[in-house]
């Protein structure tokens, strides 16, 4: 069943805006919408969005760099609407927090399909669902870590960490399996939902967690990199 959600529309086009508008809120979503990369910018910034559907072709700056901008401030899911049907960019757009993608011209159900999608993965996905009887997931501990997956909260030796949605998806899948080495393609899979993408969007999201669990690369803790690989979380041995 298509979940309703709180939607912008970032197009310049006014006939796909206005179609996009009409479409999306006879299918129950709320709408707003803007043609420029400033306003959209301004009304992330100001109002809270469930998904922005984001068009790259803007007049006053490349949609590629909103996007970016965007991430800097939300961790809303985005979905990128994009005439320009190259692969190294589509990866590019991935690695840099599109969430999904479509080419133009598409249907404003295929939109909804992919907005339905993206929305499951960020609310958790299936449980309460109809037909769904999988009880809410318990707390993960691990160590001193405790990941919460139903309330997307985690907590360091009691103190609460403030994670981005991706840290957090990343953490809590690592935390799922203590000790097992979680190769770095089945990261993609199952966190970023990439059949496949570039390391270093990995290593980069890595590097921030470690920083947010107090430890580096070369002094691991709770996350151990296993070159050629991939990655586990365990506890930290105690040293006498």
């Amino acid at each position: 069943m298509p979940l309703m959600a709180s939607v912008l529309v970032v197009e310049d086009d006014q006939f796909v805006r206005s179609a996009l508008i009409r479409q999306l809120t006879e299918a129950s979503h709320t709408v707003r919408s803007v043609g420029t990369a400033l306003e959209a910018l301004r009304e992330v910034a100001q109002i809270g969005f469930d998904v922005v559907i984001l068009d790259l072709g803007l007049p006053d700056l490349d949609g590629a760099e909103v996007l970016k901008m965007l991430r800097g401030i939300t961790d809303v899911p985005v979905i990128v609407a994009t005439a320009r049907d190259d692969e190294a960019e589509i990866v590019r757009l991935l690695n840099d927090g599109a969430d999904d993608y479509l080419v133009k011209p598409f249907s404003v159900a295929h939109l909804s399909a992919r907005m339905t999608a993206v929305l499951r993965r960020v609310r958790g996905g299936g449980a309460g669902e109809p037909g769904g009887a999988a009880a809410p997931p318990a707390v993960l501990r691990v160590g001193g870590l405790a990941v919460d997956p139903l309330r997307r909260q985690a907590q360091l030796d009691g103190m609460t960490l403030d994670l981005t949605r991706r840290e957090f998806d990343l953490l809590a899948y690592l935390a799922g399996r203590p000790g097992v080495v979680v190769p770095r393609r089945e990261l993609l899979a199952e966190v970023w939902r990439q059949a496949y993408g570039d390391d270093q969007t990995i290593d980069v999201h890595l590097s921030w967690l470690r920083r947010k669990l107090g430890e580096t690369a070369a002094r691991p803790r709770y996350l151990h990199t296993l070159r050629g690989v991939g990655v586990k979380l365990e506890p930290p041995v105690e040293r006498a």
